[in-house]
């Protein structure tokens, strides 16, 4: 069985469900579908067929790294969007990023982090064609 042809599931670690589904659903615009007990459940991506999961996870200390993103057509417009709804891009001394908190890689790709409520790194990347 190759599991490329399988749907991924996401998840993210959470101390605080409450403040998590608020974030995820309302800031980030993800399409809340349960709650069943162990994890918040989203559906997101073409057709709502990938499933993320925002585990309970108690006490825990975020990854120094990103965990989890989005690849978008336009990282302009995500940003701009983001930002309304409250969220702060992340700005790193060792990237040369622009007005907007976006680093564009050697390679073309573009980039934008900020944290969700638990401190957990999140991203958007725009790649190129």
């Amino acid at each position: 069985m190759l599991l490329e042809t399988n749907q991924p599931i996401g998840f993210i670690p959470t101390a605080n469900a409450e403040a998590a589904r608020s974030f995820y659903e309302h800031t980030l615009g993800l399409h809340f579908e349960s709650d069943d007990q162990f994890a918040l459940v989203f559906r997101l991506g073409p057709a709502r067929g990938t499933m993320l999961r925002v585990v309970r996870a108690g006490t825990f200390t975020p990854a120094p790294f990103t965990i989890f993103g989005w690849e978008t057509g336009s990282i302009e417009t995500c940003v701009d969007e983001l930002a309304r709804n409250g969220v702060e891009f992340l700005r790193f001394s060792y990237f040369e990023q622009d007005e907007r908190g976006i680093w564009s890689s050697p390679g073309g790709a573009r980039v934008a982090w900020f944290k969700d409520p638990d401190g957990n790194t999140l991203s958007l990347s725009q790649h190129p064609d």
